[in-house]
């Protein structure tokens, strides 16, 4: 098969690698039908994760068919079309116990396209099936379906409720790419008082009024002050930090009011400040965290329903062998407008039912 292999830092392509096999009995083979892109893989990329190897294909999201099956796997047959999680689950450690699988003890956790071959190819292994893929409702589409792999479990678990969103309060979002413009979207679910987009790029930031901010800002141009004035100087009740750059967390640190919380979503190839010279007196909580996923279930449904916008934060979609002019475009998304590029093959009109 072919798949999207990094070579390290600044080196990847798209070539043939073997086949996967089923290792363990309770892996699961898919054959990907859609996948997309994120940010954290352009980390890879630059040298920013230096635990992945060189000759890991990349990649944490995809949407297929199983195609074959370990002894032990049972919630699962081939045939049936699933999501792939970006965290695979073993379902027995402690952390897995208290539904923390993104912290996963036991062979899970954040692997696909980290610590072993990902998703950005035509088959994938994915380990821990039971848990670790989710079968799809015919209603969900599969291009809509793949951003429920990663961007918006992430946005919801590590952005929203690490943030405490509550009805009524300021929102403060810097960073309107996908995992920020997820988190604009999932935040109106708790309907705060209002939302307020914090990016470099006037597209982005008109992606982000469509999606439900109230107000936008220039990051060149002193957001805190426009979150000062709308808050009568108080600040944001909660500061979501979704790109991944010092400056950008050091910013939240400085819109958040007293008493509010910080949640850190974004991934850091480089230190950041904490000025405690300042916060300590605030009462300022800051939370991090890797997505658990164990939200999915729940947005599956709600896409289902039609209540998440999903659809439109995909930009471009390209056949899967196009992976090198997807990531092309996606890295250069101040001059290609990219959000969500979604590469697969044009899907089937008939989906089969397993019968009960």
């Amino acid at each position: 098969m072919k798949g999207y292999v990094f070579h390290g830092p600044g080196q990847s392509a798209w070539e043939e690698v073997p086949d996967p096999g089923i290792e363990d009995a309770t892996d699961a083979i898919v054959r990907v039908d859609a996948v997309t892109i994120c940010g954290t893989d352009l980390h890879i990329l630059k040298g920013d994760l230096p635990e992945v190897r060189p000759g890991t294909v990349l990649g944490h999201e995809a949407v297929g068919e199983i195609v074959e099956v370990g002894g032990d796997v049972r919630t699962v047959r081939p045939g049936d079309r699933v999501l792939v999680s970006c965290i695979s689950a073993c379902g027995r450690c402690r952390y897995c116990r208290e539904s923390s699988y993104g912290q996963c003890r036991g062979g899970g956790g954040w692997i696909l396209g980290h610590l072993i071959d990902g998703t950005q190819a035509e088959y994938v292994r994915v380990p821990h099936a039971d848990l670790s893929v989710h079968a799809l409702p015919g209603a969900v589409d599969s291009k809509d379906a793949v951003l429920l792999a990663d961007i918006f479990p992430t946005s919801y678990e590590v952005g929203v409720l690490n943030g405490r969103v509550r009805p009524g309060d300021t929102v403060a979002v810097v960073g309107a790419g996908p995992i920020g413009l997820a988190a604009i979207a999932t935040a109106r679910l708790f309907t705060p008082g209002r939302i307020v987009a914090v990016d470099l790029a006037a597209a982005r930031l008109d992606a982000a009024k469509r999606l439900g901010a109230d107000a936008v800002a220039d990051a060149r141009e002193t957001p805190e002050q426009l979150v000062a004035d709308l808050t009568d100087g108080l600040g944001a009740d909660v500061a979501i930090e979704a790109v991944g750059a010092p400056e950008t967390f050091e910013l939240c640190t400085r819109m958040v009011r007293p008493g509010g919380h910080v949640a850190n979503v974004g991934v850091h190839g480089r230190p950041a400040t904490l000025h405690l010279e300042d916060l300590w007196i605030k009462n300022v909580t800051i939370t991090t965290g890797l997505v658990d996923t164990y939200s999915t279930p729940t947005l599956l449904r709600m896409a289902a329903a039609g209540r998440l916008p999903t659809s439109q934060l995909v930009t471009h979609t390209f056949p899967l062998d196009h992976m090198e002019e997807a990531y092309d475009v996606f890295a250069g998304a101040a001059e290609t407008g990219a959000l969500k590029v979604v590469l697969g093959e044009p899907q089937h009109d008939v989906v089969a039912v397993r019968p009960t």
